[in-house]
């Protein structure tokens, strides 16, 4: 099983186990003046249960042999210019939280307000003003246009990887 089937039915057995869960409570007990839905109805809701546990077993099979594929294949991205390989585990946290939280590093990477031009000093003679950065704007602008465009960069390698990489059971 590719990966990509993995996840596509992971999916599907989530939608199986809601579809259950709804099933049993609507069918776990009823009033003296009801009638079953279902012949046999208290075998129907236990055989419900059944099938609930065994999705969820399936699910947490699936979920840890993703974890285990994930953690042990490696994937080469251009980046930036260059080549970076990382664990698919890797790459997912990398698209997730740390790429936004690099990009907001280098938005605040600004001159803070600051404006050049001439003041009056402490003795009230005009100063000039200048901006001095701790910085060079132009690593800052390709930085941020770099950083903006990873994630979707890290998306379009995974689709490719997660169709072609077999699931580690």
């Amino acid at each position: 099983m590719k990966l990509i089937e993995a996840l596509k039915k992971l999916k599907d057995l989530a939608r199986k186990a809601e579809d259950i869960r709804t099933l049993v409570k609507d069918n776990c007990a009823r009033s003296s003046i009801e009638t079953d839905r279902y012949e046999n109805q208290g075998e129907k809701v236990a055989g419900w249960i059944q099938s609930h546990s065994d999705i969820l077993k399936e699910i947490s099979r699936l979920r840890v042999a993703i974890q285990r594929t994930n953690l042990a294949t490696e994937v080469s991205i251009e980046l930036g210019g260059k080549t970076v390989t990382k664990t698919i585990a890797e790459w997912i946290l990398r698209r997730r939280e740390l790429a936004a939280l690099e990009l907001r590093m280098w938005h605040g990477m600004t001159d803070r307000g600051l404006t050049e031009g001439f003041v009056k000093g402490p003795s009230g003679e005009p100063v000039e003003l200048k901006i001095i950065r701790h910085y060079s704007p132009d690593t800052r602008d390709r930085m941020k246009d770099e950083l903006q465009t990873e994630p979707g960069v890290i998306d379009s390698r995974l689709e490719v990887v997660n169709a072609i990489t077999d699931l580690m059971e």
